[in-house]
């Protein structure tokens, strides 16, 4: 009999601070792995639906600048 996962809705209402802080610490720690792993061109793994899945460095990259274009995306149509 195993305990039920805990979820980000309900870390987020945890009644010890170090818990409620602990989210944003794993995806401040994710974020950091990926960048580590574009600098050394190495893959990193993930669980993705209980299945072990590898990433590369250079899907890592494209990932990355695909979230720096959706941040800030360049008009279209500009001639500069």
């Amino acid at each position: 009999m195993g305990r039920k996962p805990v979820n980000a809705k309900d870390i987020s209402k945890a009644k010890n601070p170090d818990q409620r802080g602990s989210l944003a610490a794993l995806q401040r720690a994710a974020a950091l792995a990926r960048e580590t792993a574009i600098q050394t061109n190495t893959n990193i793994v993930i669980e993705k639906d209980g299945k072990l899945v590898w990433i590369s460095a250079e899907e890592l990259r494209r990932q990355a600048s695909e979230a720096k274009e959706s941040i800030n995306p360049q008009p279209s149509g500009l001639v500069l």
